[in-house]
């Protein structure tokens, strides 16, 4: 029954739009869907993510993260890098980054950033991996590291309490074909908005709360909404509630291990028709600031 729903998940993938990765815990991991993030927390900044979903599902979708952003040495400048390994069912996809953006004050406390991606695409299926009636058929044939590429660009606006973001990652619809021409699988624009605020609930400022929204929009899928509320306790314990309309509520825990390092857990419940057949989804990342007394946050940030 398992492998039944994965070639059902993965033939909805390939006949409709197909989605960039999603992460429950999208405002730390912004620079993947926005360029103009890039150097925007005014250090060298290091990040590592692991996401399993659907856990118990067979070739349910696997997705590592691995970047690094800093601003230049004028602060106006950031320049990203950053590497994705997607895998679902016998696809699996590496993409590499990179981002460069370019700021502007527009008050004593805020920035707007202008930002531009390029992408590199490694795309790669096996179906030997699926079982077919005909195995012959010209529409279901391996791609081996089938090379493309994109560009995509993005506004960023931050304050130390405050941001908000549009940006569009890849702005090149990318159809991939076999030998006979026949499309197989599509990459349509994936169209991003992202805002939050921190909030301090006592005047010592020891408690924080911060709400976030993430929407994404690409043609032939449901609108994606997420929300969040996020609370920060003494700027080191961090804990908070998530949902995903129509698919998941999550539970959120981060803590701040040094002033530099901060480690995230997120746990996804699905709630849709899905839950049945899976124990829900993980979500890990690591996050390491390079401090320095010259270049440093004066408190740790929450996005």
């Amino acid at each position: 029954m398992k492998k039944l729903i994965l070639v059902f998940m993965f033939f909805s993938v390939v006949c409709s739009a197909q989605q960039d990765a999603q992460y429950t815990q999208y405002m730390y991991n912004t620079i993947e869907i926005n360029p103009a993030y890039a150097g925007s927390r005014g250090v060298l900044s290091v990040f590592g993510l692991y996401r399993t979903q659907w856990v118990g599902l067979d070739g349910a979708p696997e997705t590592s993260t691995f970047s690094i952003n800093t601003p230049l040495n004028n602060k106006k400048l950031g320049l990203g890098v950053s590497l994705v390994n997607d895998k679902i069912g016998p696809t699996n996809e590496n993409t590499l980054s990179a981002d460069f953006s370019y700021s502007i004050q527009t008050s004593e406390s805020a920035k707007l950033s202008f930002g531009i991606k390029g992408t590199a695409n490694l795309f790669n299926i096996d179906l030997n991996k699926l079982s077919f009636e005909d195995q012959d058929d010209p529409q279901f044939q391996d791609l081996k590291n089938k090379f493309t590429p994109n560009v995509g660009a993005g506004i960023y606006w931050h304050s130390d309490k405050a941001y908000l973001g549009l940006s569009v990652p890849n702005f090149i619809q990318t159809n991939r074909y076999n030998d006979n021409d026949i499309a197989i699988f599509k990459d349509k624009i994936n169209y991003y908005f992202i805002a939050g605020y921190v909030f301090n609930l006592d005047r010592l400022e020891y408690i924080k709360f911060k709400p976030a929204i993430l929407t994404k929009m690409v043609e032939g899928a449901p609108l994606q909404v997420d929300v969040s509320g996020n609370f920060m306790f003494n700027d080191k314990f961090v804990v908070g509630l998530a949902y995903r309309w129509s698919a998941s509520v999550s539970a959120l825990a981060g803590f701040q291990v040094t002033n530099g390092l901060y480690i995230g857990y997120g746990y996804d419940h699905e709630t849709t028709n899905l839950r049945k057949y899976n124990s829900g989804s993980h979500e890990i990342f690591l996050r390491f600031d390079f401090l320095n007394n010259y270049n440093r946050m004066t408190s740790p940030r929450f996005f």
